[in-house]
């Protein structure tokens, strides 16, 4: 590959449209390249000399960090030796200004500090791609994967391009979303997934109220003591720096059309519709088409870009530019999570 030595204030003039070069900067300490001639998601970083401190090189060079991020969404760092919990965690703090504590929404585990064991999911089914906490009202502008043991077989993070996903969905559709955004339906307690107890991580009903009402939920209380919470978010937002549009909502997870046949036919046999422990609507209530939800979930399947993950490897991923999925895998698999960025659907 050819290198080329670059003053790194000047590389975003010199070098919008670059392909598939090697770039070392001018310190000499790392070097950019990509997956492919006309494949900028995502950038990736590669150290030029050996043993780098990573860490310490994203904070001194945040800014080359940052607008390289927004500029392709994604940003790979290969062969840094980040393995450990600690180390992944300080690499963290280098590139978000600070790092936040999981909400409970998902069962994970905690690993050090404030870094996490992925979503739990089923070894053998698709995660499908999403914007993480998009049905929330506040979720993270920032989030990191660091490979501390790849799969023996599958397994992969692919990433999708939000604002692509935007433009080649059906003018039509994309229409119908931004006026009624979506309607996310949730219920709790009803002997499949997790507790209102779990996810809120109280007893008290008065504090999951509480919560509710600041986060815009709408929520009710089940004879069965179990618990439904409503929200309505937007399905697409603009990127709160760059003023971009990103399709950005997790339909995908909550519609039926997106599961497995065999899962959904499962769901359906015991439970009522009001009953399902997700499910989402248009904001307005009315039933999303299952035509619609196929059609947007074939734009991600085109969009998709996949890449073995190998033992040291970070993914760092601006939330509202890039989604992401888990493919199925066979073995055992290790990925730290940390998340950063706070931001909520108000300051974009």
């Amino acid at each position: 590959m050819k290198q080329v030595k670059i003053n790194n204030s000047n590389f975003q003039h010199k070098f919008p449209n670059i392909g598939r070069k090697s770039i070392s900067l001018e310190t000499e300490i790392i070097k950019i390249d990509y997956f492919g001639d006309e494949q900028t998601l995502p950038l990736v970083i590669k150290p030029f000399v050996s043993d780098v401190d990573i860490a310490d090189w994203a904070e001194a060079n945040r800014k080359f960090v940052d607008t390289n991020l927004i500029k392709h969404g994604a940003i790979l760092f290969k062969g840094f030796n980040i393995t450990t919990a600690a180390a992944f965690e300080r690499f963290g703090l280098a590139v978000c200004s600070e790092l936040f504590n999981e909400n409970g929404e998902h069962p994970r585990e905690t690993v050090s500090g404030k870094v996490y064991t992925p979503v739990f999911y089923p070894a053998e089914s698709k995660l499908l791609w999403h914007n993480e906490n998009s049905f929330n009202y506040q979720w993270p502008i920032k989030i990191l994967f660091g490979c501390r043991q790849p799969a023996q077989q599958g397994g992969e993070t692919p990433i999708v391009d939000s604002r692509k996903v935007f433009q080649l969905i059906k003018p039509k559709i994309r229409e119908r979303f931004v006026e009624n955004q979506v309607m996310y339906v949730r219920n709790y307690g009803n002997g499949l997934g997790l507790d209102w107890q779990t996810v809120f991580q109280t007893q008290s009903r008065v504090k999951v109220e509480n919560f509710c009402r600041s986060n815009l939920i709408h929520f009710e209380w089940k004879n069965d003591g179990g618990l439904r919470t409503i929200a309505i978010r937007p399905a697409i937002v603009k990127h709160p720096q760059t003023g971009e549009f990103s399709w950005f909502n997790q339909a995908q997870h909550w519609h039926l059309a997106c599961l497995e046949t065999q899962t959904r036919e499962s769901l359906l046999s015991y439970f009522q519709e009001e009953d399902l422990p997700r499910n989402c609507y248009y904001g307005d209530g009315t039933p999303i088409e299952d035509s619609t939800m196929l059609e947007i979930c074939a734009v991600y399947q085109r969009l998709e870009v996949c890449f073995p993950w190998q033992q040291g490897d970070i993914l760092l991923l601006d939330n509202v530019l890039t989604a992401h999925g888990r493919n199925p895998y066979v073995g055992e698999r290790k990925l730290f999570v940390a998340m950063g960025g706070l931001i909520t659907f108000s300051q974009t």
